[in-house]
């Protein structure tokens, strides 16, 4: 593994901040998507890691997009195809980690960095928040993932009005939309982000994977067949370790101590 030195992430109480750290504007260039998929995939086998936080260094951007001086070489047939597809792969297994996650966005979440915001299962944004898929603007499109997540998470309608006119909203329409969960001071919002993860990270990583599969897959599924999952992993949950902890705990009047197992 090449030593990384644009993402990176740390371990904490239960959870991981995994940080980008591109200056100025932390964008996504080759390197950090490949340095990004290494995080994930070393968090992945955290088992002691309930949580993950995904933020951008410093005050101006959560990120900013993607590094348009590599445009050029992508514009010969099949280029901007494979980038896509490797941008679909890292994202996805973010996407696709069976622990929750939280982006923590100060100042511009532009392009890429919405749709890094957009893989994630919750986002917390600073007052002065910027977020958008401004790629319109370039004759281009969004091509990691912003097309199909953004919809899914604010409707149809919103989402071509903000991939077809390409300009940013505030972190307060963001709230007002659902596309953000929360929003905060700008100063408060890795320590918000931190809050929540403390939170989760104290409940079952057993019933919190099997909560998130459930609700990225139900949806896809007619609601009986959606539900006949649901009863398959709830009978899966009863044969863990962790709900017998949970259980006796609640007869015992104590905190449990799960161990995620």
């Amino acid at each position: 593994m090449s030593q990384r030195t644009k993402v990176n992430w740390t371990k904490e109480e239960g959870y991981a901040v995994i940080t980008v750290d591109n200056p100025p504007l932390n964008v996504m260039s080759d390197r950090v998507c490949r340095e990004l998929g290494e995080c994930v995939d070393e968090i992945a086998a955290q088992e002691d890691v309930v949580a993950v936080i995904v933020t951008g260094a410093g005050t101006r951007a959560f990120m900013a997009g993607a590094d348009i001086k590599e445009f050029p070489d992508r514009m010969k047939p099949g280029a901007a195809g494979e980038m896509s597809r490797e941008l679909h792969r890292v994202l996805n297994r973010l996407d696709d980690l069976p622990k929750p996650t939280i982006a923590a966005i100060r100042g511009y979440a532009l392009g890429g960095g919405c749709e890094l915001a957009l893989a994630c299962d919750m986002r917390i944004a600073g007052e002065g928040a910027q977020l958008g898929l401004p790629e319109v603007k370039l004759g281009l499109l969004p091509g990691a993932g912003g097309t199909q997540r953004l919809p899914r998470l604010v409707g149809e309608a919103k989402a071509k009005e903000l991939m077809f006119t390409g300009d940013p909203v505030s972190a307060a329409e963001a709230e007002r939309i659902g596309l953000v969960n929360r929003v905060v001071p700008d100063d408060q919002v890795l320590d918000a982000a931190k809050a929540l993860a403390k939170t989760i990270a104290q409940r079952s990583l057993m019933s919190l994977a099997r909560i998130k599969r459930l609700v990225d897959q139900g949806g896809e599924r007619p609601l009986k067949e959606a539900l006949d999952l649901e009863a398959q992993l709830f009978d899966e949950a009863f044969q863990t370790e962790d709900v017998r902890e949970g259980v006796q705990a609640f007869l015992e009047k104590r905190t449990p101590q799960f161990k995620h197992r």
